[in-house]
């Protein structure tokens, strides 16, 4: 269900930002165009979970995803990257960062975890 659903999210951007038949204003977007955007969805984000409201934040984290995918269209119009190479990072980021659950799959305490979190990062920044 939810690969439909980023599936056919894709398409609806990439209908968006059609060099012929797209949206005008879709079309001139830039990542620095849009870091503003980035910003208020984030911040509107924030504000949801504060205000515990599950319905706003369904709304605002759908939000926040389109800047996602907005983001990753531009890149790959760019040749940069694509949404799947987005996903594949962050899940390999994940697996690596929870030794704990995917290779030693031992029991933890969440101290525990958020050290070897905090030693595999800095181990990445530096190598």
């Amino acid at each position: 269900m939810a690969s439909n659903g980023i599936t056919k999210l894709l398409k609806v951007m990439r209908q968006l930002r059609d060099p012929k038949d797209g949206c005008e204003w879709d079309k001139l977007q830039t990542h620095e165009s849009l870091i503003p955007f980035l910003e208020e969805e984030s911040q509107e984000v924030i504000e949801a979970i504060k205000n515990n409201d599950p319905e706003n934040l369904k709304d605002e984290l759908g939000d926040l995803l389109l800047q996602i995918i907005f983001h990753s269209q531009i890149a790959e119009e760019n040749k940069f990257f694509k949404f799947d190479d987005v996903v594949k990072s962050i899940s390999e980021k994940l697996i690596r960062r929870h030794p704990y659950v995917f290779d030693q799959k031992q029991k933890h305490t969440a101290e525990q975890q958020a050290a070897m979190w905090k030693e595999i990062k800095e181990k990445e920044k530096n190598g």
